[in-house]
């Protein structure tokens, strides 16, 4: 019986169910009656595997463990221990307020979620929004929903309206929903703001926070808005007058930039904008809000490996343009100087001639298709009535911009028509380009040629590439010669911005796993796949699972653009040790040489050196600019354009603060480095955590041992998994796993050691899909003495001879369950119920209990027996065993209250620093535990006395 029932209803639970089992009871129309499980029975013995069997489904299908973290036993995700961290900081905070800002690959999104999860399950708060780019909401939302349990609805300027006709007169969306998703960039807007903060929920999740810090400038751009957002909700308390919890996520807090950094902070706390850093104690007061770490610190941490790639290995690959494609690039330039050079019309006129000059050449250097696609579009900033409107809308088309006022990525090819009228001389000169562009698709593109080696090369070495382009229509060229080139042994597919994140992940989905697009079942994985995309995909989305390596098709003008193209699969859960990068650049565009010198290859440089990735500045722009006024208005040719004209010093007085705010930005992690839990706790929490829940050893043990025990055949695999033909399981079992894997899948099964897994495979970790309906399957039967014996690996009952044993011990799996009474911010209490599976153990006979301790009666579960035990023997034993279990009830109840007494020294250690929060904790023992295993061990005849 759960929380809040009474008289008149009440809410109940199963054995081992979670809080979607919960079922409510009408006692004034069904009969009630006090539950209890009946002892186990000697008619009914199994063998020596028995009770571990018994005692791993029984932990396997706990979802409310009795611990301080009362949210992991229901999570489909085993966190690995560095990610409990964040965890344990916050719940050292009577209100969260926490920037994480680990590196990019190591899981920000599983300690947010962890969070959430938590406090949600404590009651700490009552509904969750996470704010992030609408490209990131449905990755978001199946991430909470799959790994977390969180259901959650997409707040997006394209589900608003579909949400708001649900609603009744004066509420609010944010009242209907407790759990949303929310469109950063939708919900700054003042119109839409206001009512976000007014009704939103207790706990907030700030994704990619580093784009909330407004502008050195000031401006009411979108960053100040995202500011305004944050701030106002970070300020503002909830209806009942709670302050709300408040998570920043960002890989990127500091970048050199000490202003920016101090305003994110501000937004946990004021205070923490103007604290002395410089100070010890300054320091102190940081280290409770802010964790921040690099791969190499938790790569090992408290013992723990975590499966990161060992290496990056990287490559430069140059190609010079073909006869007809340089003919076509030297008219294209020719049109673009003349563009760059017109001043008439006013200088709107020219900054709108200037970036479709910057257009052209950028479209051209990406392929012939996205040339011609240029040169037959209309300039996008076309309508600009202003410099500055000319200018943005011009940077956003060609430049490569990651963390500017617009938070979604432009792949469309940019447009360089700038004539208002139609079949002008101007645009009839376009039109003959671009015939000229579309007859050197394929063979005249030594670009691609060169591309095509390349792929060819990785997929003969076994790996799986991603070919990032900057423009949709490059995409789309790459991708269909490509698998005209490749031939029908290689799955290759495109995605990009045409797509909404929904059908971008369904497209890779399809690709890894082979399916075609009406069903996700239907053919077996290629062995050869070639995603290529745009840089739609080259943030947030994790690609590791089916691809290992990145070719940088275009070269971004940016170095930050490709570090996120290569993180989306040197990542945490990338199972190649080694991942390859390859940049293709043009040895005859001066133009790439130099962005590949001055940003590229000085980002990699200082990463090296330093050990840290740091944005490149805003001076990289005067560098780039310095380059194209070089190209078009000194009229320097493309293939001899050197670092003259002033481009020199200022490279060097951009590499030179660049080097010098990474030297910052190291400074400031080895100062904040993560001080504020240490690794010893984090080491006993999780050791008491997965006591309780089982580690991996135990899932992958009993796995195995239940498959083999119910006629499936197992095989090693080189992971140190195995596979499992599942042909001859029970029907019941078999159909249980058809549903969670696929009837495909679900035949012929790949258990891996750890996750994450691809699509129709299974983890052995106790959250897995597979292992708990197995766990269920075990359980449901141990149960259930109808069934045929077969299909019971576990039993309740049994007696074995052993030379483990000196004389007759007598192993018991009991089931205690405890009433939580945790208090709350508001000074009232909350009451929760847990359970816990406990193995005890006593030589001799019940009256006469000699008790072993716990690490004793554990070793009892791997005795094996070493004689035959007559039946009627067996069952006249345990009989004797069983009668007297009335005499050892006192020890178990006396056991259940020191259990009680332990887990509350637990939940108190946990929440060590907030002392109001801790008074008025309690945790009770509910009486009469039951006693779900008797397992009997004796000695081999003529080696002891019974």
């Amino acid at each position: 019986m759960q929380p809040g029932s009474d008289t008149d209803l009440l809410v109940l639970r199963p054995l081992g169910g979670a809080q979607d089992d919960l079922v409510g009871v009408l006692p004034a129309l069904e009969k009630v009656e006090p539950a209890s499980f009946p002892p186990p029975t000697a008619d009914d013995l199994g063998d020596q595997s028995s009770a571990g069997l018994l005692r791993s489904a029984l932990r396997i299908g706990f979802r409310s463990g009795a611990g301080p973290f009362r949210s992991l036993a229901q999570l489909a995700v085993d966190p690995r221990s560095y990610q409990f961290v964040p965890l344990l900081m916050a719940l050292r905070q009577e209100t969260v307020r926490l920037l994480i800002a680990d590196d990019v690959g190591i899981g920000k999104t599983i300690e947010s979620g962890l969070i959430a999860a938590e406090l949600l399950a404590q009651g700490e708060a009552t509904g969750l929004a996470v704010l992030c780019s609408p490209a990131l909401a449905e990755q978001w939302q199946e991430e909470l929903r799959a790994k977390f349990g969180i259901e959650t609805e997409l707040v997006l300027a394209s589900t608003v309206r579909r949400l708001e006709r649900s609603l009744d007169v004066g509420e609010s969306l944010f009242g209907r929903y407790p759990n949303v998703i929310v469109s950063t960039d939708y919900i700054k807007n003042p119109r839409h703001r206001d009512e976000f903060v007014r009704h939103c929920p207790d706990l907030v999740i700030v994704d990619e926070a580093h784009t909330c810090v407004p502008a050195a400038t000031g401006s009411r751009d979108g960053r100040q808005l995202r500011y305004d957002l944050v701030r106002q909700v970070a300020m503002k308390q909830t209806a009942d007058g709670q302050d709300r919890h408040l998570v920043l996520v960002t890989a990127t807090p500091h970048s050199g930039k000490d202003e920016s950094f101090r305003t994110l902070l501000g937004l946990l706390d004021p205070e923490l904008e103007t604290v002395e850093l410089d100070t010890e104690a300054g320091r102190r007061r940081l280290a409770r809000h802010f964790v921040q770490r690099r791969r190499a610190d938790i790569r090992t941490f408290i013992g723990e490996e975590t499966p990161f790639p060992k290496d990056r290995k990287s490559l430069e690959v140059s190609y010079k343009l073909s006869a007809d494609y340089r003919k076509l690039f030297e008219a294209v330039l020719d049109y673009a100087r003349e563009q760059a050079l017109d001043e008439s019309d006013g200088v709107v006129r020219q900054r709108v001639r200037w970036w479709s000059a910057l257009a052209l050449l950028r479209s051209l250097a990406s392929s012939p298709r996205a040339a011609a696609q240029t040169l037959r579009t209309r300039a996008a900033n076309l309508e600009a009535t202003s410099k500055e409107e000319a200018d943005a809308l011009g940077r956003a088309a060609v430049l490569d911009l990651t963390d500017d006022d617009s938070t979604q990525v432009v792949d469309a090819a940019p447009g360089a028509d700038t004539e208002d009228g139609t079949g002008g001389a101007p645009q009839q000169r376009l039109r003959r380009l671009a015939k000229q562009a579309d007859a050197l698709e394929g063979k005249a593109d030594k670009k691609f040629t060169e591309l095509t080696a390349i792929v060819k090369d990785l997929l003969k070495e076994g790996y799986n590439p991603i070919v990032f382009c900057r423009f949709i229509p490059t995409a789309e060229y790459v991708a269909e010669h490509l698998a005209a080139a490749l031939g029908k042994n290689t799955a290759v597919a495109a995605v990009t911005g045409t797509l909404s994140p929904a059908q971008r992940e369904s497209r890779v989905q399809r690709l890894v796993s082979g399916a075609t697009a009406d069903d996700i079942e239907d053919r077996e994985p290629p062995e050869r796949r070639v995603l290529v995309a745009t840089d739609c995909l080259s943030e947030g989305v994790n690609l590791q699972e089916g691809f290992d390596a990145v070719i940088h098709y275009d070269l971004a003008w940016n170095p930050t653009r490709h570090e996120q193209r290569e993180g989306r699969v040197d990542r945490y859960g990338q199972r190649r040790d080694v991942v390859r990068a390859v940049t293709l650049y043009g040895a005859d565009n001066q133009i790439d040489g130099i962005v590949l010198d001055v940003l590229i290859r000085k980002h990699a440089e200082i990463r090296k050196a330093t050990g840290v990735s740091v944005a490149v500045l805003d001076e990289s722009d005067s560098v780039i600019n310095a380059v194209l006024e070089g190209l078009l208005l000194r009229r320097e040719d493309a293939e001899q354009l050197t670092l003259d004209f002033g481009v020199t010093s200022r490279r060097d007085d951009l590499h030179a603060e660049w080097v010098s705010a990474a030297e910052r930005e190291k400074a400031s992690r080895a100062r904040f480095a993560q001080h504020a839990i240490r690794a010893e706790d984090v080491a006993r929490e999780v050791a008491e955590v997965r006591a309780v829940l089982g580690s991996g050893g135990e899932v992958a043990e009993f796995t195995e041992t239940a498959l083999v025990k119910l006629r499936g055949q197992v095989a090693p695999a080189a992971d140190g998994g195995f596979t499992a033909d599942t042909a001859g399981l029970p029907s019941a079992l078999l159909s249980g796993l058809e549903a969670v894997l696929g009837a495909k899948h679900a035949r012929n099964i790949a258990f891996h050691p750890l996750p994450p897994v691809k699509r129709g495979e299974a983890a052995l970790t106790r959250t897995d899909a597979a292992v708990g309906t197995i766990a269920r399957f075990v359980l449901d039967a141990a149960l259930d003495p109808k069934l045929d014996g077969w299909q019971r690996p576990a039993r309740r009952c049994g007696v074995i001879r052993t030379r483990s044993v000196p004389k007759r011990t007598t192993l018991l799996l009991v089931r205690y369950r405890f009433h939580l009474y945790l208090p709350t911010r508001d000074g009232g209490r909350r009451q929760q119920i847990a359970e816990d599976a406990r193995v005890l153990a006593f030589r001799g006979s019940p009256a006469n209990a000699e008790w072993l301790t716990e690490d004793e009666a554990l070793a009892l579960l791997d005795a094996r027996a070493d004689e035959n035990t007559a039946p009627e023997f067996a069952r006249s034993t345990a009989t004797r065993v069983l009668d007297g279990l009335d005499a050892i009830r006192p020890h178990l109840e006396q056991y259940g209250t020191d259990l009680a007494d332990a887990l509350r020294a637990s939940h108190a250690r946990v929440r060590e620093a907030v002392g109001a929060i801790r008074r008025g904790l309690r945790v009770e023992a509910e009486p009469d535990a039951d006693v779900l295993g008797l397992y009997v061990y004796l000695p081999i005849t003529g080696e002891a006395t019974r």
